[in-house]
């Protein structure tokens, strides 16, 4: 009986975070109430209230989540910069795809949500990028010249401009595409010009598969 009162609580906890993360990503931290989760997620308050004690304990859950994109990076043998170049294409994919990842993202933005701004999120993700471009310079697949910690900051900060101005002009449909632009604009001048064919800004094949992009693969300019 235990277990069974487990997997409910936990089915009940998961259709809260599901119903949550369509109030917050329709009217973002500011413009959701606890009711309006209640209603998305058919569950009662009290049944909310156990699981989580405010709507801050909600939000920060959902910015946590979207984080899963790169559980899979402190395992790999050998990361590099189409690791990183993969993990832009699987969160553009499930900005389109997963409300969770929608919610959390416009959560990480909207630094007034919150009683103070948390850079918590953004040094996550700059440090995974970090992570995986520090064996590429070593083993020559970025310029020496460049500070790799200066370099995941930027990136970091170019993949959020380009998902807020994609959402923006396009509800994100062409979200992919701008991606591609970002790394077809980036590459050469991060990437020493015998080594640029080594990458793919579409995404690696294996990526593409996981996706459902089975294009061939986007041209990368050399300059």
């Amino acid at each position: 009986m235990a277990r069974v009162r487990q997997e409910r609580a936990e089915i009940t906890r998961q259709a809260i975070l599901d119903g949550a993360a369509v109030a917050f990503d329709r009217a973002g931290f500011g413009g959701t109430s606890l009711s309006d989760v209640v209603r998305h997620a058919g569950v009662t308050k009290g049944a909310l209230y156990f699981h989580f004690p405010s709507k801050e304990a909600l939000a920060r859950t959902l910015v946590d989540e979207q984080f899963q994109v790169s559980k899979d990076v402190p395992a790999l043998e050998d990361p590099g910069l189409q690791t990183v170049i993969d993990l832009t294409h699987q969160m553009a994919a499930g900005l389109r795809t997963n409300a969770r990842i929608r919610a959390g993202i416009r959560l990480v933005i909207e630094f007034g949500s919150f009683t103070s701004p948390d850079p918590s999120p953004y040094n996550a993700w700059i440090e995974t990028c970090r992570s995986c471009l520090t064996p590429a310079q070593e083993r020559g697949d970025i310029m020496p010249s460049l500070d790799v910690d200066d370099l995941s900051t930027f990136l970091v900060g170019s993949f959020t401009g380009v998902q807020v101005t994609s959402h923006v002009r396009a509800d994100r449909e062409d979200l992919h595409a701008r991606v591609v632009d970002l790394w077809n604009y980036l590459l050469p001048g991060i990437v020493p010009a015998s080594r640029i064919p080594l990458f793919d800004p579409a995404g690696s094949p294996s990526c593409r598969a996981a996706l459902g992009q089975t294009g061939p693969q986007a041209p990368v300019p050399v300059g």
